[in-house]
């Protein structure tokens, strides 16, 4: 069992990057999940509303985040920004700092609204709720519940398996196979033979780096979104309603805590209790 891949997302609900290796810090990936695009009353904005975030893409660099819009255009902004605390309502989160206003107009342009960009300074002031995994003083990033999302190749496939045995049985012409990508997973792994076998897993280790099993993660809407036409459908939550629901949701990937800091790199062994 390895690492086949890591993915970065650094503004929430915008696209991501690919990367070959990752420093792993309490709150999760380097880099991953610091941003967030806000309203101007704090509320903040995601894919869920505006699909087309998936397509503007986010990638981060030592001291800058350089942003490339659907129009082509770009906007890098350096590390760290020291703009004014605003509120915000993300979860056990009270303030977060304001980038400077031109990543505030480049968005707003983007998307027609007017938006602006903010940066969680330090993780710390935030951690994983108790509910969802969370010990006292586990930091967390902006993600929704846990440091990092983590997937397999295997339950990936079968997945793809259910949804084309559905469509089958429909009498519907079989669907292209659902990139992994949907669910924005941090980490993949691949060698893993039995599917949804990272539901039972208690302690995880990438090369040399320990995580702590957090929970299985319950799975929205924003994985019906096709990230290349920014069009809804039915899958994958259809076929999760049907193998992997739940307490009235549906379960895709565990959230995973880091237990130590460290560098895991793609072909990492996988090691797992």
């Amino acid at each position: 069992m390895r690492l086949a891949s890591i993915h970065l997302y650094p503004v929430k609900s915008l696209g991501g990057v690919t990367v070959d290796e990752a420093a792993v810090e309490p709150w999760g990936l380097r880099h991953d999940r610091r941003w967030l695009v806000l309203h101007p009353d704090g509320s903040y904005l995601t894919a869920r509303d505006e699909h087309r975030m998936l397509g503007v893409t986010a990638v981060p660099a030592a001291g800058s985040l350089t942003l490339t819009g659907l129009d082509g255009s770009r906007l890098t902004v350096a590390e760290p920004v020291d703009g004014d605390l605003v509120p915000t309502e993300v979860s056990r989160l009270e303030q977060i700092r304001l980038a400077p206003a031109e990543a505030h107009e480049w968005l707003s342009v983007q998307f027609g609204r007017s938006l602006r960009l903010a940066w969680l300074d330090d993780p710390r002031r935030r951690s994983v709720g108790l509910d969802h995994g969370g010990q006292p003083g586990d930091p967390l990033n902006l993600s929704d519940a846990g440091p990092l999302l983590a997937a397999t190749t295997a339950s990936m496939r079968r997945l793809n398996d259910w949804i084309a045995d559905g469509a089958a049985e429909r009498g519907e012409k079989l669907p292209e196979p659902l990139p992994v990508s949907r669910f924005r997973p941090n980490l993949v792994f691949d060698g893993v033979t039995e599917p949804f076998a990272e539901d039972g897993w208690q302690r995880v280790r990438v090369g040399s780096v320990d995580f702590r099993f957090a929970e299985v993660c319950d799975r929205c809407v924003l994985t019906t979104i096709d990230a290349a036409t920014f069009r809804t459908g039915k899958e994958p939550i259809r076929t999760l309603s049907r193998f992997r629901k739940w307490d009235g949701k549906t379960w895709f990937g565990v959230r995973l805590i880091p237990l130590r800091d460290g560098v895991i790199r793609v072909g990492d062994d996988l090691t797992v209790s």
